[in-house]
């Protein structure tokens, strides 16, 4: 009996040190028997080249119980069922489970494409009544490519809505059955056909058209680090051509958020960096589809690497739990984290920031004009007061200070934020963020006081 006693504590404390860490895992699929029947139904089972893995809430539970997983966020997997009843069963059941499982799941509603009128609707109901985190979108449904110009309606409403978009790969259509049957859609085609979507609406500007939505793009980003320099090298050709347009580089990327799902490695997320900040990298799993062990021994490899690796370390948190948190709050109700810090609390902080040589004078005058913009604009931004250090003036501190997490967040999503982001991403050698607990709230406003 003793023995049996020492070893429910010791489980129950691994569980709750595990639990602790808190990660948000922002790709994970739902896989309902009402989609499973449809699809046999209509012989397509085997319409992505493998057999859906089975799915059940208790499972999933117990791995992410077993990961130290807080909340995942469930999507509707592929292939997308030609009925919008199904497609509506399957929202209510992930918004079933969210209610069911407060805190643990969150979800993103698929819709009913390539019929948008009937996708709007879905959405709506989604958003408003089943509480909808977000939606999910696929990359294609029967031909219909993400950045057709018919789906611009479906875009202006959920840009309207400030929605949270995940996408996901699915069959290319149409499709060369040879080369699927050679090379499983998996193991490459997912990876073009996100990478397909995703320069669709780059070169129509959806993202930056309709710049309240907010995208995460799977699998590590898929080709797009490839894909990005190469469209910029070629619009200038493409647009003397008249074969594109005038393309919004830095609204389009900066919608773009990207999780780690798949064969993530720390040469991975240094690529991604070269298109993206750290803010914009989330975790990601892939349950079911990749047996529980092998997603446990796949976390433990990011955490370890993210905590070993000097460049990578200071952006640990954010990647686990605390990136996944920010872009998620505004649609939902509070992730409530189990780091102690409630939404409405002070945010304090100090940005550690390493400029290449070349480019001081340049961020220099960008971290000036989003310091003026910042406190003029936004009352709630209480402080944005750079420094450089008197032994090396390319190393920059930033004493950042919002009212609240709310206000953080708004202020990252700002025009002039968002212009800074982008505008400094090639000056920037290096960034750590260093929250603080201030010792003593109280005196912060005598000290403002005395420098007025």
């Amino acid at each position: 009996m003793m023995k049996r006693i020492r070893t429910i504590i010791l489980a129950t404390m691994i569980a709750t040190a595990t639990m602790a860490q808190g990660v948000i895992d922002v790709h994970s699929h739902i896989i309902t028997p009402d989609f499973v029947s449809a699809l046999e139904s209509e012989g397509r089972q085997m319409d992505e080249g493998f057999p859906l893995p089975r799915y059940n809430v208790e499972n999933h539970l117990k791995w992410m119980d077993e990961t130290g997983v807080q909340t995942s966020v469930l999507t509707l997997a592929a292939p997308q069922p030609t009925s919008a009843d199904v497609v509506r069963q399957t929202n209510e059941a992930a918004a079933r489970i969210k209610r069911e499982h407060p805190g643990r799941f969150l979800f993103c509603a698929a819709l009913p494409l390539p019929d948008v009128k009937k996708a709007v609707e879905e959405a709506k109901y989604a958003l408003d009544v089943l509480k909808a985190d977000g939606i999910k979108l696929a990359t294609n449904v029967g031909g219909q490519y993400l950045g057709d110009p018919e789906l611009d309606t479906l875009f202006s409403f959920l840009n309207e809505r400030k929605a949270v978009v995940i996408l996901h790969p699915h069959r290319p259509e149409p499709v060369n059955r040879q080369v699927m049957q050679q090379t499983p859609l998996a193991m490459q085609e997912y990876l073009s056909e996100t990478t397909r979507a995703v320069s669709n609406m780059i070169s129509r500007n959806v993202l930056a058209r309709y710049n309240h939505i907010k995208v995460v793009v799977p699998h590590c980003g898929a080709y797009l680090p490839l894909m990005v320099p190469r469209m910029k090298s070629l619009t200038p050709v493409m647009q003397a051509n008249r074969l594109v347009g005038n393309i919004d580089w830095e609204a389009n990327l900066a919608a773009l958020y990207y999780d780690l799902s798949g064969a993530h490695s720390p040469e991975v997320i240094r690529t991604l960096l070269t298109i993206t900040t750290p803010d914009h990298l989330l975790y990601g799993s892939d349950y079911p589809y990749v047996a529980p062990q092998v997603l446990t021994q796949s976390l433990k490899r990011m955490q370890q690497y993210l905590t070993e690796e000097p460049d990578l370390a200071p952006y640990k948190e954010m990647i686990l739990w605390k990136n996944a948190r920010s872009l998620l709050q505004p649609q939902s109700a509070p992730l409530h984290h189990r780091d102690g810090q409630g939404s409405g609390d002070l945010l304090v902080r100090i940005a550690e920031i390493e400029i290449y040589p070349e480019h001081l004078e340049a961020y220099l005058a960008a971290a000036t004009e989003i310091q003026q913009k910042s406190l003029t604009e936004e009352p709630s931004v209480l402080c944005l007061f750079p420094n450089k250090l008197k032994e090396d003036n390319t190393k920059i501190r930033i004493l950042e200070i919002y009212a609240s997490q709310q206000a953080y967040q708004h202020h990252i999503q700002t025009a002039h934020f968002q212009k800074y982001k982008q505008g400094t991403l090639h000056m920037v050698k290096s960034l750590k963020l260093q929250d603080l607990t201030p010792l003593n709230r109280e005196t912060m406003t005598k000290i403002f006081k005395r420098l007025q």
